[in-house]
């Protein structure tokens, strides 16, 4: 009986480390700055902010926030803008992800 007692925890314990290592793998993801062909104009007073990309080709972006969650990661294609919005933390950057 112990035996399985002990391989039910190291199975329950395996099984929450996999979703911590799930759960931090978004944050983790963003790379470094998104180039200059994504521009961007922000307006932090209302935590907002666009991207368009003019970089003539698909892009993977995501919102970076200082003190608060980062945005998903977004593929863009050439010329289109996206709006972000974010509730806490600062603007950080834009990131290539």
């Amino acid at each position: 009986m112990r035996l399985k007692n002990t391989l039910t925890t190291a199975a329950a314990t395996a099984l929450i480390a996999a979703a911590t290592l799930t759960a931090a793998g978004p944050a983790a993801a963003a790379g470094g700055t998104a180039p200059a062909c994504i521009a961007r104009e922000v307006v932090k007073q209302n935590k907002t902010a666009w991207t368009t990309n003019h970089c003539g080709k698909n892009m993977h972006i995501k919102l970076v926030i200082n003190n608060g969650p980062d945005m998903q990661c977004w593929t863009t294609v050439p010329g289109e803008t996206l709006k972000w919005k974010w509730k806490v933390g600062s603007y950080g950057r834009i990131a290539v992800c």
